[in-house]
């Protein structure tokens, strides 16, 4: 037997409103959860920003300070004429290979003009780091290059016995000798790098002093 329904009875259901009253707390209720994950969404790309940014600062700072060291590195070998003994071995800031390696060149005869613009390089496959040392979490590789000597307005030259283009200004301005720093500071845990490169002229008359170029 079917159901007869009046034309009052219909009306009157159509005019019920708690069907929609349920779907609209249903749809609150999903656009609140919509904004709840995109809020904690946007929160966490934030923080992994943030975290990105402080990793590359900290890594900047890392390579900045290997080239501090290849500075104090070059100063200490043009007063002494060669790598201070002090700077060198495995757990210093200059490799034992890269002194007393069996084939040259040897960072002094780099950094004193026997090498003059060296093919090596501090990371990658072959790499033969003048500098290494680690900053907190950092490895870092460095690697020094002598480029080229240029005579100062009112200087003269004077070659250094044993070390052919290494040149010393004994009058007027003295020579400046141009050296290249490559410092590479490596995040062990994820290997995330960070390269710096400085150029310095360093003065070798009445005094070692380097400027910081480029």
């Amino acid at each position: 037997m079917g159901i007869i329904i009046s034309k009052a009875s219909k009306h009157e259901f159509l005019k019920n409103e708690q069907g929609f009253a349920l779907f609209g707390v249903f749809l609150s209720i999903l656009m609140m959860t919509a904004l709840g994950i995109a809020a904690v969404t946007m929160t966490g790309l934030e923080n992994r920003m943030a975290g990105f940014a402080n990793s590359t600062d900290a890594a900047a700072a890392a390579a900045e300070s290997c080239i501090g060291s290849g500075t104090n590195v070059i100063l200490q070998t043009l007063q002494e004429r060669q790598v201070p003994a002090a700077y060198v071995g495995a757990s210093r800031v200059v490799p034992s290979n890269a002194e007393n390696a069996g084939v040259p060149p040897t960072l002094t005869q780099e950094i004193m003009g026997q090498a003059d613009n060296s093919p090596d390089f501090p990371v990658g496959s072959g790499a033969s780091p003048d500098i290494k040392m680690t900053a907190g979490p950092f490895t870092v590789e460095g690697d020094i290059d002598r480029l080229y000597i240029k005579q100062r307005s009112g200087g003269s030259l004077q070659f250094a016995s044993g070390y052919e283009g290494t040149a010393q200004g004994t009058s007027g301005g003295g020579a400046e000798v141009y050296y290249q720093i490559d410092c590479t500071a490596t995040l062990t845990a994820t290997g995330a790098t960070s390269r710096i490169r400085a150029v310095y002229a360093c003065v070798s008359a009445a005094g070692e002093s380097c400027q910081r170029k480029i």
